[in-house]
């Protein structure tokens, strides 16, 4: 699934409680004015929240605002090279493999007066991560971060700007969040004001009405995490939820992974049997048995499991069963 994920039940369960009448206000969350006193607590603490989460520097500011990303570095470059100004240099590529392995991008590779070097930290399509942050020098590292932030604990300083959809590890779809070191904003004309991370910043996320509702999700997101132990804790239960999955894999006489192993992501794990017509079947047994959205990207095909941070270690283990299962009945043709 690489769509809206699982959000923990506990947090569906408390927005469900107050979701007619928030703190005795006769309103829902949906209906409070983003100027109100009880919007302005609710997202003050959001942001104090995830800068407690992801140990945020203060020279950095954290904005809530409306939108998305695509999570895949080939868009990334499609929409930098529509700039005339702008002279795009692709320095690394796992193209020629098709993205199935993290390429090493060198110190001396990166042009030491470029505006920025952009990364995806995670690659929902193919299932690779980058673990190890390439070093930049003076270039600003950029990173879309849309479907493993808070899942992995990266340090926001080695960043110039982070960005991510909403909708993997936060809160629903349409919320996007932006962590921009305060230096990098400010600096040029933006042809939109809606564009303009100054501007937002400037006015705390509220230049326009932000997407009240999801963030107020989100910032019941933030307190389970907290709760569960942190990001660091968050990493640990994911490391530990695919690597069951992925010994299962590795131990099939049928299922693979196509995937290098050190770049292997802990949030989506694509496996394939090599055969077309029995990944087929496995997914329709697997739509039977209760497993939703476990078809792989049409692009590649083949199954993909999605473990983001609400997803339970006992969902993993069912998962496996089912595969244990289908192999003992369809055989192994690794």
């Amino acid at each position: 699934m690489a769509g809206p994920a699982v959000l923990p039940k506990s947090v569906l369960e408390k927005a469900q409680s107050e979701l007619v009448n928030y703190e005795n206000s006769g309103m829902s969350v949906m209906e409070l004015s983003h100027r109100s006193s009880l919007f302005e607590t609710i997202i003050e603490n959001a942001e104090t929240l995830l800068r407690e989460l992801m140990n945020i520097p203060d020279n950095y500011k954290v904005l809530f605002l409306q939108g998305g990303a695509s999570s895949w570095s080939k868009k990334a470059i499609s929409e930098a090279k529509k700039i005339d100004t702008v002279e795009v240099q692709v320095i690394a590529s796992s193209e020629d493999k098709n993205f199935t392995y993290i390429p090493e991008v060198h110190l001396e590779d990166i042009p030491q007066d470029a505006a920025y070097l952009h990364i995806t930290t995670n690659n929902t399509i193919e299932g690779t991560t980058i673990y190890d942050l390439p070093k930049t020098g003076k270039v600003p590292l950029i990173a879309d971060m849309s479907s493993n932030i808070l899942s992995i604990n990266y340090n926001v300083a080695d960043f110039g700007l982070i960005y991510a959809g909403a909708q993997k590890n936060i809160g629903p779809a349409g919320l996007t969040v932006v962590i921009v070191r305060e230096d990098l904003i400010g600096q040029v004309d933006v042809l939109s004001a809606m564009l303009d991370y100054d501007i937002h910043a400037k006015n705390g996320s509220m230049y326009n009405t932000p997407p009240t509702y999801s963030i107020y999700i989100a910032k019941l997101v933030f307190e389970w995490i907290k709760e569960q132990g942190g990001v660091s804790q968050m990493e640990k239960l994911n490391k530990e939820k695919s690597a069951i999955l992925y010994n299962e894999i590795d131990a099939s006489a049928l299922f693979s992974s196509p995937v290098n192993p050190k770049d292997r992501s802990i949030n989506n794990i694509p496996f394939i049997t090599g055969n077309d017509a029995l990944d087929k079947k496995f997914n329709q047994e697997a739509i039977a048995a209760g497993f939703e959205n476990l078809k792989g990207h049409r692009s590649v095909g083949g199954m993909r499991a999605s473990l983001y941070n609400a997803f339970p270690k006992v969902g993993v283990e069912a998962l496996i069963h089912l595969m244990k299962k289908f192999e003992s009945e369809n055989g192994g043709t690794k």
